[in-house]
């Protein structure tokens, strides 16, 4: 079991696209067992390669027991409903905030496993908000973008206010 430190948001890396997987090996496997460790960890239900400093597009969910985890490589929205959704986020990267952001209620994704075939899903509610949330940090953007302004301004500040508290601590 590795856990692997996570990258803190505002680090600069987090901003940048991931890369395109293309070598499906035990390197690869072995980073999907750590993003699952980490994830565990931290704790969280999503984590993406970049979350540790890794800038590939490797996504692990592990949303309940009874699914467990699931691994997607270079995954991307095919089609997204037009109805929308409001629901609860936060990231690994950001422990401790969280806000409401606006997505599609379903989406249909298409990704490859770790063996490198091409899969598809189709997926809605939290599964959903989570595809989209972490295909979003694949693309380098963070979720809190997705927020007002003035909403990302106020939870930067508690973010940031609670970070110091936690170093004083």
């Amino acid at each position: 079991m590795t856990i692997r430190p996570i990258v803190r948001y505002p680090d600069l890396r987090l901003a940048l696209p991931a890369r395109p997987v293309t070598t499906f090996d035990d390197g690869l496997r072995a980073l999907a067992i750590d993003l699952l460790d980490t994830m565990r960890a931290a704790p969280g239900i999503g984590i993406t390669a970049p979350h540790i400093g890794v800038p590939l597009r490797v996504v692990v969910l592990e949303l309940d027991a009874k699914t467990g985890a699931q691994t997607y490589i270079n995954p991307r929205i095919e089609w997204a409903s037009p109805e929308m959704i409001l629901h609860k986020e936060g990231s690994v990267s950001m422990p401790g905030v969280n806000d409401e952001v606006q997505r599609h209620a379903r989406v249909r994704i298409s990704y490859q496993d770790l063996d490198g075939a091409t899969q598809t899903e189709e997926s809605d509610g939290l599964r959903a908000v989570c595809h989209q949330h972490e295909i979003d940090q694949l693309d380098g953007m963070f979720w809190i973008q997705r927020l007002s302004r003035l909403k990302r301004e106020r939870l930067v500040k508690k973010f940031e206010k609670m970070s110091r508290n936690s170093q004083v601590s």
